[in-house]
């Protein structure tokens, strides 16, 4: 039996999911055209400038959303208000992007420290990637990389230093020697994290890293022409 429930954005009575069906239709959807790399809006989905002259250690970036209202409301929800039903939903948006593009032989979660682990009382990374790993039949490696360095928020530093913060901040133990991996993310802004994570599943033999994320955060010029579409 399905339980009705208000909706989480606008609190329409008796949906069937967390979002009504007006809420999800204007959900900032990324354009499809974007650099297959870093998930970053391009002519014709080429690959972009910077992907192309400093190539990051991930191969591929599958993103749902721009990360601006309401889906910056969701994510953030979800990591400091423990509203954890909103994750099999969004798990459930990654998987329908995904439905006929080649799958990973595994999927890992973004780690968190084990400091941020206690105070938050989970990943929020983890729960989405579960049951998106469930839906799509992929090996989940729950131990497959951890975080050893606890590092600032790199939501409180400047896009240029981020990089610096996390380097050397992940290990993986894992033999991942040929392998596909896929790294299941709420946010990517920089990418500079998931890099050091690539780079780090790379040195453990990974042949190929992909990104899954819900939500890009694009740089002011791309925030400014997605506003004259709204």
């Amino acid at each position: 039996m399905q339980f009705s429930q208000d909706c989480l954005l606008c609190a329409a009575p008796d949906t069937e999911e967390i979002l009504c069906a007006a809420c999800v239709d204007h959900l900032p959807k990324l354009d499809p055209e974007c650099c297959p790399i870093c998930a970053l809006p391009t002519p014709g989905g080429l690959i972009c400038g910077r992907c192309v002259t400093h190539p990051p250690a991930f191969n591929a970036t599958v993103a749902l959303f721009d990360y601006r209202f309401p889906v910056d409301v969701l994510i953030q929800q979800l990591k400091y208000a423990s509203q954890l039903a909103i994750a099999p939903w969004l798990a459930e948006q990654v998987s329908m992007r995904l439905a006929g593009m080649p799958l990973p032989d595994a999927a890992l979660a973004m780690p968190l420290s084990r400091a941020r682990l206690r105070e938050r009382g989970f990943n929020q990374s983890a729960e989405l990637a579960k049951p998106l790993c469930r839906k799509l039949a992929v090996p989940f490696l729950a131990d497959g990389c951890e975080r050893i360095r606890d590092t600032e928020s790199q939501a409180t530093l400047p896009w240029n230093a981020r990089a610096k913060n996390v380097r050397g901040a992940f290990a993986c133990r894992a033999d991942l020697h040929g392998k596909h991996v896929a790294v299941i993310d709420d946010v990517m802004t920089t990418g500079a994290t998931l890099n050091e994570v690539a780079k780090t599943l790379k040195k453990a033999g990974a042949a190929r890293v992909s990104a899954w994320v819900i939500a890009r955060t694009l740089p002011e010029s791309f925030q400014a022409k997605a506003a004259t579409h709204v």
